[in-house]
């Protein structure tokens, strides 16, 4: 893929960036001197082993971690005034919508908390719900909806206040192969149509490679990145393009990367 964005602002920038954690056992070096910028529209999928502090990066862009060490700003301030000013939505791993509410509810709930009139926020949850393929399943409650049903509920949660950028946390991690295929497409679309900058979180190299524009590859603890892989692959990637030999180059560049990565860890 062509970089469309080199001449675009960046979203996210961190620099030299570390994230020390205190435990009764002795610090916990989540992240280590990370340097990364993200600009404007970019699909960017953060891949490494479990512990390696992926989640700890997103958590950070989202103020709900604080770093120790190097700068972070999205959309050129502090991550916490970003919060303050609803520059992002974030997706979790497990949809978390509230049963007791039914799926336009959960939509609305953070328009509520954010004061939004009740016409517009029937509105948003009308239009965010149609984007996400889900007209009619407003007025069910979460245990009436398939799995990846109710992670299209929790992305369309994530969108209703129409922030420019959109933090995913492995958000198909426990769902099947078909359903995370068919959820992938979904998710290309939708940021098609959108043009949402996107940082996703995943331990599938097939998925990584499949959705994003740029794959930062980070190593085991301390977290640090060990590849930054720009993807060539246009951006209608219909499923069977992971048979291509771009394809497969780009998926083996990254298996390589996370092998290096474990062989430098500390």
């Amino acid at each position: 893929m062509k970089d469309t964005n080199a001449s675009a602002a960046p979203v996210i920038e961190a620099r030299g960036l570390g994230l020390t954690f205190q435990t009764a056992d002795g610090p916990v070096h989540a992240l280590k001197d990370v340097s990364l910028t993200v600009n404007r529209g970019d699909f960017v999928s953060f891949i490494g082993p479990s512990g390696c502090g992926k989640t700890t990066f997103l958590r950070a862009v989202a103020a709900l971690e604080q770093p120790t060490e190097g700068t972070l700003c999205v959309n050129g301030m502090s991550p916490d005034e970003a919060r303050r000013a609803r520059a992002y939505g974030y997706v979790f791993q497990a949809a978390g919508l509230f049963p007791w509410r039914t799926i336009e509810g959960n939509i609305k709930l953070p328009l509520e908390i954010m004061g939004y009139a009740a016409a517009e926020r029937a509105e948003r949850a009308r239009k965010v719900l149609a984007l996400v393929d889900l007209d009619g399943f407003g007025n069910k409650y979460p245990w009436q909806l398939s799995g990846g049903m109710q992670q299209r509920a929790s992305i369309a949660r994530a969108l209703a206040f129409d922030a420019d950028i959109l933090l995913m946390d492995e958000p198909f991690g426990a769902l099947d192969e078909i359903v995370r295929d068919r959820l992938n497409e979904e998710l290309l679309r939708l940021w098609a149509r959108t043009g949402k900058t996107i940082g996703f979180v995943t331990h599938s190299i097939p998925e990584a490679v499949y959705l994003s524009t740029r794959i930062v590859v980070m190593s085991p603890r301390p977290g640090r990145i060990t590849d930054v892989i720009e993807s060539p692959l246009p951006r209608e990637r219909p499923l069977d393009i992971r048979d291509s030999k771009e394809f497969i180059e780009i998926a083996h560049r990254v298996r390589e990367g996370l092998r290096t990565g474990h062989g430098d860890a500390d």
